[in-house]
C-alpha cells in the first residue's frame, strides 16, 4: 500500500511542479522519508535523480511555448550541479536530524514567502 502511496505523491508532485513551478523535492522528499522510511541523504538524492525527467519533460514543452531563455538555463543548470555537488558533501558530513530539521526549515520558509507573495497580490 505504501508503494501505491507513495506513487500516487510521485504524480501530485508532477503536477504540482508543472502548475506551480516548485520543485517535485518539496514532495518527494517527505513522501519517501515518511512512507518508505527511507534516510534522508537517500530520500534527497532519490529525488534529485527523479527530477531529471521531469526537467527534462518540461523543458520541452516551455520550449514549445516559447517561454525558454537557453542561455539563463544553461547558466543556472551549471551552477546547480555545482551547488549540488556542494551539497551532496554536506549532506554527507552533518546528522540526519540537522539534514531533516534544514529541510523542514526551508520548506516553511518557502511557504511563507508563496504565503506573503499571494497575499500581496490579494491586496493589488
Amino acid at each position: 500500500m505504501t508503494d501505491l502511496l507513495t506513487a500516487l505523491v510521485g504524480l501530485l508532485a508532477g503536477v504540482v511542479g508543472g502548475l506551480l513551478g516548485v520543485g517535485g523535492g518539496i514532495l518527494f522528499v517527505p513522501a519517501l522519508t515518511i512512507l518508505q522510511d527511507q534516510p534522508q541523504v537517500e530520500a534527497e538524492a532519490t529525488s534529485l535523480l527523479a527530477i531529471v525527467p521531469v526537467a527534462i519533460a518540461a523543458t520541452i514543452s516551455q520550449r514549445g511555448y516559447g517561454n525558454l531563455r537557453l542561455r539563463d538555463g544553461l547558466l543556472i543548470g551549471a551552477l546547480s550541479a555545482a551547488g549540488a555537488g556542494a551539497g551532496v558533501v554536506v549532506a554527507n558530513e552533518v546528522s540526519q536530524r540537522a539534514l531533516e530539521l534544514g529541510f523542514a526549515a526551508l520548506i516553511l520558509f518557502i511557504a511563507a514567502r508563496l504565503f506573503l507573495r499571494a497575499f500581496r497580490a490579494a491586496g493589488t
